[in-house]
Parts: C-alpha cells; sequence; structure tokens
C-alpha cells in the first residue's frame, strides 16, 4: 500500500511571485512570514515580502536550528496578535520546521519555500528541542499544504552548504530504501534521489553556477522528502536528532557525517537495498561510495570537526537507544558506540565483505584517453562502450576464466566467419542487437513498411531477373507466385525501385551454403515498372535453422534455445529519392512464430505487420501458367520513405 500526502508543490526557475497566488488559492488574505533572518537570504526575503503585498500582515524571523520550543512560543505570540490565517516560510530545514511547529499548534496552513535541499518541506515530520532533547513525531497535519521550489533561491547557496544539504536529501533517500513501509513507488523515488544527488554534487562542487546540477538537486531534495514522509525513520535520522538535541551539533552536517556510518551499520540486515543503492551512485559498495562522495565533494567527515567532545560518545549512545524504534538491524549499545566513535575520527568505513573494488578511476583514465578524438559521435560511441562494459564485468564480477572463455568465442566466431558465412552477424542476430537496431531506425518511418534485419546470407549484387520470372532453379517445392507493389507513404507508386530479393529452399539452405550449387538460385533483383509492380516465382518458403555448428549454435545449445527461424523471404528495397528499406516477409500461421520466449523466431525478427498471407491456390495462375495442385499467392505493398521525410 502507497499513501500520498495532499501537498501541492510548484517548480520552476522565477516561481518565487507565486507565492500571492499560492495563499490566496487556499483562500487565505493574511500572512506571516517566517526566516530565520540570515543576511544571505535578505534579497530574497524583500523579494518575497513585495510579492505578497498586502497579504503580509506579520513576520517573524528568529527561526533557530533543531526547532527549539521556547522560539516557537514567541512566533506564537507575534502570530495571534496579528490574527494570521496563513504562514509563509522561506529558508532552509530551520525555517521549515518552525512553520510546521506553528501549524501544528494552530491549524493554520502552510507554504513553504526552500532555499536548500533539507527535503523536509514534504514531509509530515517534526522534531522539535526541549531541554536539551530533540523529539520527532509525525501526523497528517504536520505536511505543509504548498511547496514553491525556485532554483533561482539556491543559486547563492554557497558549495559547503548545498553539499552538507544534498546529503541531507540523500540520507532520506537512502534510509526510505530499507524501511519496513517501503512500496515500490518510494523505491523507485528514492533511488532516481539518489543517483541524482550521486552525478550533481560533484558537478556542482566543480562549477557552483551550473543552475541543471542544483535543479537536479532540488528534484532530489524533493523526491527523497516525499518518500522519507511516506515511511517511518531508522537509526540514522534518530541518532542525528539525538545529537543535534543533546549535544548542539549542527543539522545538515551531522546528517552528512553520521550517514555513510549508519549505512555501514545497517549494512549486513539491508543488503538488498544497499545493492541497489550502489548501483545508484556508481560505486562498488553503498556506504563507501557515500563517504567517497562526501569527501569528493568537500564535506564534513567527522564529529570532532562539528565540536563533538570524544567523553560525550558513550552518553550519545546511551540516548540513542534508550529508546526504541524501527531499524533494519537490532541496535545495541556497543554497536552504536563503535559506529560513533568511527563518525567522530572521521574513519571510512570498511567495505562490506566480498564488495568489488572502485573501478571507477580505472573507467574514467580509459574514457579520458578518448578525448583527443576527432570525431563527436565516435567519441561518444566509444566512451559509452566502455563505461557500460566495465559495468556490466563489474556487476557479474566477471573471472579471468570467464574473460578467456569469452575471447575464445570471439576468436572461434571470426576464424569460422567467411564471405558466404557471417558468424558475427549470427551473434547480434541472436542476441537481439540487429533488431534493436532495425526497430531504433525503424522508429523513425512510423508511416511505412517495418524494416526487418538483413541476416547472414544477403550477397551484394544478385542476379537482375525479369518480372514473371522463375527464381526458384531446380528446387522443388510449393510453387509461389508473387505480386509486389512498391509505393511511398501517400500511396503513390515507386517507379524504378530495385528489390533485391533472396530466400532459402525447402530444407532450410541458402545456395550459398551449397558448395556444388552452379550459380545464385533463390536470389534475384528484380526493377519496378510505372506501377511500382514486379511478379516473380519461387517456393514458399519453411522454417529453416540457422547454422548452428559454430561457436554461435553452441551458444544457443547452451542456454537450451532452439536455431529455427519462422519462415520467410528477405527484399532489400532502393529507390532514388527515397529511404532503402531492409524487411522480410513472413508467411501467416508458420512455425515459430508463436509460443513463449524461447520457442519463437530465433534471431526476434518477427514483426506483426510482416506476418502476411499466402494464399493457397489450385489452377492456372494470373499469368497463364499452369500449376499442377496447390501453389500460394503472395500479395504485398511495401510503403518506402522519402528522403525528405526521414
Amino acid at each position: 500500500m502507497h499513501t500520498v500526502g495532499p501537498s501541492r508543490a510548484v517548480f520552476g526557475a522565477g516561481t518565487l511571485p507565486q507565492v500571492r497566488g499560492e495563499a490566496e488559492r487556499l483562500g487565505r488574505s493574511r500572512v506571516m512570514l517566517v526566516s530565520d533572518g540570515a543576511p544571505a537570504l535578505r534579497k530574497d526575503t524583500e523579494r518575497l515580502r513585495d510579492a505578497l503585498g498586502d497579504l503580509l500582515v506579520a513576520e517573524f524571523d528568529g527561526a533557530a536550528m533543531h526547532t527549539p520550543v521556547e522560539v516557537t512560543e514567541q512566533a506564537l505570540t507575534v502570530l495571534r496578535e496579528h490574527d494570521v490565517d496563513c504562514l509563509v516560510a522561506i529558508g532552509g530545514g530551520s525555517t521549515t520546521g518552525l512553520a510546521k511547529a506553528l501549524a501544528v499548534r494552530t491549524d493554520l496552513p502552510q507554504v513553504i519555500v526552500p532555499t536548500t535541499y533539507a527535503g523536509s518541506e514534504v514531509t509530515p515530520v517534526l522534531g522539535e528541542t526541549r531541554n536539551g532533547r530533540k523529539i520527532t513525531r509525525s501526523a497528517p497535519e504536520i505536511l505543509p499544504e504548498t511547496v514553491v521550489y525556485d532554483v533561482e533561491l539556491t543559486l547563492g547557496l554557497p558549495v559547503p552548504m548545498a553539499v552538507t544539504s544534498g546529503v541531507n536529501a540523500l540520507a532520506h533517500a537512502v534510509e526510505a530504501l530499507y524501511s519496513p513501509d517501503a512500496t515500490p513507488v518510494t523505491d523507485a523515488m528514492a533511488l532516481e534521489a539518489v543517483a541524482a544527488v550521486a552525478r550533481s554534487l560533484p558537478v556542482l562542487h566543480d562549477d557552483p553556477s551550473d543552475q541543471e546540477a542544483r535543479s537536479d538537486l532540488l528534484l532530489a531534495a524533493w523526491l527523497a522528502g516525499t518518500c522519507l514522509g511516506a515511511v517511518g525513520m531508522g537509526l540514522h535520522h534518530k541518532l542525528c536528532h539525538t545529537l543535534g538535541g543533546a549535544f548542539g551539533l549542527p543539522h545538515a552536517e551531522t546528517h552528512t557525517v553520521i550517514l555513510p556510518h549508519a549505512m555501514a551499520y545497517n549494512a549486513p540486515a539491508a543488503s538488498e537495498a544497499m545493492d541497489r543503492i550502489a548501483r545508484a551512485l556508481g560505486a562498488p559498495d553503498a556506504p563507501t561510495g557515500v563517504f567517497d562522495l562526501i569527501r569528493r565533494v568537500g564535506g564534513p567527515t567527522a564529529l570532532r570537526d562539528l565540536g563533538m567532545a570524544e567523553a560525550d560518545l558513550e552518553r550519545a549512545a546511551d540516548l540513542a537507544t534508550s529508546q526504541p524504534y524501527p531499524n533494519p538491524r537490532e541496535l545495541t549499545r556497543t554497536g552504536l558506540t563503535g559506529l560513533l566513535r568511527d563518525a567522530w575520527q572521521g574513519r571510512r568505513p570498511q567495505a562490506a565483505a566480498g564488495a568489488l573494488p572502485d573501478l571507477r578511476p580505472l573507467t574514467d583514465e580509459v574514457v579520458a584517453s578518448f578525448d583527443g578524438c576527432a570525431d563527436p559521435r565516435l567519441r561518444q560511441l566509444l566512451t559509452d562502450l566502455v563505461r557500460t562494459l566495465h559495468s556490466y564485468t563489474a556487476r557479474n564480477d566477471l573471472t579471468p576464466l570467464e574473460w578467456q572463455q569469452a575471447i575464445a568465442f570471439l576468436t572461434e566466431a571470426g576464424h569460422i566467419t567467411t564471405v558466404t558465412r557471417q558468424e558475427f552477424i549470427l551473434l547480434s542476430d541472436t542476441l537481439g542487437m540487429s533488431s534493436v537496431v532495425d526497430a531504433l531506425a525503424n522508429s523513425r518511418t512510423p508511416d511505412t513498411t517495418s524494416s526487418a534485419i538483413l541476416g547472414p546470407f544477403y550477397v551484394a549484387g544478385p542476379p537482375a531477373a525479369d518480372h514473371g520470372s522463375d527464381i526458384a532453379g531446380d528446387f522443388t517445392g510449393t510453387p509461389m507466385l508473387a505480386d509486389i507493389q512498391v509505393t511511398d507513404q501517400d500511396g503513390e507508386p515507386v517507379a524504378g525501385a530495385v528489390v533485391d530479393v533472396w530466400q532459402s529452399n525447402e530444407d532450410g539452405f541458402y545456395d550459398v551454403q551449397l558448395p556444388d550449387l552452379d550459380g545464385p538460385v533463390l536470389r534475384a533483383r528484380f526493377t519496378t515498372d510505372a506501377d511500382g509492380r514486379f511478379t516473380f516465382w519461387s517456393i514458399l518458403p519453411s522454417e529453416y535453422p540457422i547454422p548452428d555448428d559454430g561457436p554461435v549454435g553452441k551458444m544457443l545449445s547452451a542456454v537450451g534455445r532452439h536455431p529455427y527461424r519462422a519462415p520467410h523471404v528477405h527484399f532489400l528495397i532502393n529507390a532514388p529519392g527515397h529511404q532503402p528499406l531492409i524487411t522480410q516477409l513472413f508467411v501467416r500461421g508458420g512455425a515459430y512464430l508463436d509460443g513463449v520466449p524461447g520457442q519463437r523466431d530465433a534471431v526476434f525478427g518477427v514483426k506483426d505487420d510482416l506476418i502476411t498471407d499466402f494464399t493457397p491456390r489450385t489452377g492456372p495462375a494470373p499469368d497463364g501458367r499452369p500449376v499442377d495442385g496447390e501453389w500460394r499467392l503472395l500479395e504485398f505493398t511495401f510503403r518506402i520513405a522519402r528522403l525528405d521525410q526521414h
């Protein structure tokens, strides 16, 4: 079950002036503006005042970290004196926390304008500090009604604050992934948030003016906060609230230091979540990946640097274990003391047993080696290939023996390949790659006949043949008359189109597979007439096995796949001013067209609009040819794309 809170979000650049409209949409006319009075936000706060205009009747600029209740009481006095009916807060987690604290006491609606990546603006969670202890509660009425995200408000956020704020958002996503309340929806949102933070923080660190990175982080904050608002909090947040409330440590910085260590503590009991986080980070191990990310962008890594005294670690562990709360791994005083000590010293968490080495520096070095490539498309293809291959190798933990076997497979494929035996095309076909490339190409001309793979038995320059010719030679089989027309997308005939046709014999062999055969058979080249038509006689195609006496055949056998292709005839159409079309026509009702994966066409080449009737007939053919017994009629119109529409 997944529950979505009734919170409205406005995203964009330059959205600050929309705050007035959002307050009016809630039916409110007496706004109190909440802020922390930070000088860095003075100009933005002034702009917000101007936007609110006569709706603004009160202001409180004393929001404080960890939301002390005494500050909330002061703000309540101002609120009541001015008969406020709506709260508008601008700033980070402190101002959002104060707005929530006021709302839960007064039931007033909130419009939050975040200037950091805290994400608390989309959670129904409130943490308040009373007598040196931070207490957290969750309730639907705490959730702000509206959040206005304006990326322009984050452009001046200093990089150190952006880093700790971004990691704070990352912490929300991480805990959501191993929460007992997690759902497929929160999982998807959390993983996207993790990936966005991982790719954006380094960009922002290197170029603070990069607005796209700041937009990504703002979106990640919303995603991660929304996740945390739908699930419960675990060790990380409880521990950070303890450290902040009892020892006065700064909120975002504490989250940044604690996160990798809390993850390392929980990793043995949340291995699946950690694996997904690692993949989203692009790191071999989740806790160390987060620690390395923080160190890469200059974030704090040690509690002692935040002012935490070593002598307070034992007390912090006592406080953190004093009340039970959901967590993947059992909480023990000894375990938390060790966690805190590692965090206090700033130690890099130890990678999980069996974790792979960090291959990113090697991959980056190989990718960088292509920087001198003058062809941008070639550089893109090679660098993406390297990243994909390295990632595949790491994900599957390939052994040297497995890689040697792969090299041997490719070597054997190379040795068996000849002019008439294209094993690499066969490999591409059986892995579906040929069909993927074909599908991408065909998608660009959706109003034409579907294309299909070329296959390994095409031979350039087949013999020209006259209309009505019989291309079957001496091969026997059910006679077939093909009556073909070629038109453009508008149905206009295409005259002078050159069409290569080829197929196998009744036994499943192409002519190039029969060394004793004298010359090309079951292949020819036709040219369409003024009506875009041509006709020829052949034999009904049948299913046949692709060559399975080589490495590709061994691969199919090893995985329990058959080598058979559904019965078909190949066509390659070229016409001046038109896009070439490579395709096939399949016999309706033929073998290997249906069934579960692994039982259909061995090279995944069948498309529904290419399955057509090879209609049974008896008696004389339309061209007057006498035929004994049954024969088949293939009538089909190919629609090809004009070059100006490709």
